[in-house]
């Protein structure tokens, strides 16, 4: 176990593998005057998503000994012990209550992290869910699809994130195929797919609910609706995120209700949430929830069109919990103005040769673009996009009113294939 600079008098947040959105969680921290500290759960980074900014951190502690990790933390005197990412939620879970920190505890925790045992924890609650099986046999898979008679069916991992695996299957070649693939691969997270899921295909509009709770009293911060393409091959394209208006879209409450069963069936009672539910005809129905920030999150672009982010406001409910009850309990977000995350899809194919910034610079000069994500650089592979993964930028745009937002799309669709040169 190897870390750098000690903190100083203090208080001590402790986030675990901050990759990606886990980004924002020290100027989140610190905002509250709370120094932020780094477990590192592997001995090397973990390649596949955006690495903590460490140099923001008081301390980075490498280690994968949990009871010396426990003991240093013990020593620090936290106010919480949270993941930065998908994969490091059971070791959040654990370290948090062996620390004795508030936690949503290690009970439930397979089920906040198994896609399967998500599922089975809400049946179990008689929370509205899919049908589903389990198997580490591509022919098991095909038998449970044939028995269930209802084709598309949806095959995955069942623990990996970002659409990774994640294929709807028209018929049985297709599921063993699919099963077959996530077998034989590991997930995201370099860890190995040892069984494979199989669920009912839910038919209806794809929503994201954010949630941030504290001790039991959640806030709705984000609900926003999923623009997504089918392609042939059976992955989703997941477009555009569209900021929901409560004020105006009845969806959000009904999103609302059914996310508080979800919660309350998995042991939610801490911290951050991001669900994605889709609206059936039905009835809402979770496809997966993950105890950890919205991956799209970017915390000045959501103070624009929010008022406020997930990560700041997970700093307050755990360093001010009174004032985050106070107000923010029961509550569900005002949108401030319209807003959109693309993730834009291209066909290109090949090695990145350059980049056109003067195409770039045309994107990010137009009034509803925030912020432009360039992804890959010259000598990067770029392929046509078959998920999350493999878009080749992400562009987050607001404006007071929804003509500029649409407008402003529509020019970023027409320029995006321009700012890659490819050999």
């Amino acid at each position: 176990m190897s870390s750098t600079a000690s903190t100083g008098s203090r208080p001590v947040a402790v986030i675990v593998d901050g990759y990606s959105a886990g980004n924002f969680y020290p100027a989140a921290f610190a905002a509250h005057g709370t120094d932020v500290v780094h477990v590192q759960s592997t001995p090397e980074l973990i390649p596949a998503m955006a690495p903590p900014d460490l140099t923001a951190y008081a301390r980075n502690v490498v280690g994968t000994d949990e009871s010396a990790l426990v003991g240093l933390l013990r020593g620090l005197g936290p106010v919480c012990v949270i993941a930065g990412q998908e994969s490091s939620v059971p070791l959040a879970d654990r370290l948090s209550e062996a620390v004795g920190v508030p936690s949503n505890g290690s009970a439930l925790s397979s089920a906040r992290r198994d896609k399967y045992e998500m599922i089975e924890a809400l049946r179990r609650a008689g929370v509205r869910c899919a049908q589903q099986f389990k198997t580490d046999a591509p022919d098991a898979a095909v038998a449970w699809a044939e028995d269930h008679g209802r084709y598309p069916v949806v095959v995955k991992p069942l623990s990996s994130a970002a659409s990774d695996g994640v294929v709807v299957c028209d018929g049985p070649d297709a599921v063993r195929t699919a099963a077959r693939t996530v077998l034989d691969a590991p997930n995201m997270f370099g860890l190995e797919n040892t069984e494979v899921l199989v669920q009912s295909y839910l038919k209806g509009t794809e929503y994201i609910v954010d949630t941030v709770s504290c001790d039991g009293e959640r806030y709705v911060c984000g609900v926003w609706e999923y623009e997504k393409t089918l392609l042939p091959s059976g992955k989703n394209i997941y477009n555009r995120d569209l900021l929901a208006d409560p004020d105006d879209n009845p969806v959000v409450a009904t999103l609302t209700s059914y996310v508080d069963e979800v919660l309350a069936a998995l042991g939610i009672a801490w911290g951050p949430s991001h669900a994605e539910v889709i609206v059936t005809a039905e009835g809402p129905v979770l496809v997966e929830i993950g105890t950890r920030l919205n991956g799209n999150l970017n915390a000045p672009f959501h103070d624009v069109c929010l008022g406020h982010n997930q990560a700041a406001l997970t700093g307050q409910a755990y360093t001010r919990p009174d004032e985050f009850r106070a107000r923010y309990a029961g509550r569900t977000y005002t949108r401030k103005q319209p807003a959109a995350v693309y993730n834009t899809p291209t066909e290109q194919d090949g090695v990145v040769e350059s980049v056109d910034e003067t195409a770039v610079a045309e994107i990010r000069s137009l009034e509803s673009v925030f912020l432009a994500t360039v992804k890959f650089r010259p000598g990067s592979r770029i392929t046509p996009t078959v998920d999350l993964l493999t878009s080749s930028m992400r562009v987050f745009l607001t404006a007071p009113g929804e003509a500029t937002l649409t407008a402003d799309y529509e020019k970023v669709r027409s320029l995006k294939d321009a700012v890659y040169q490819t050999v």
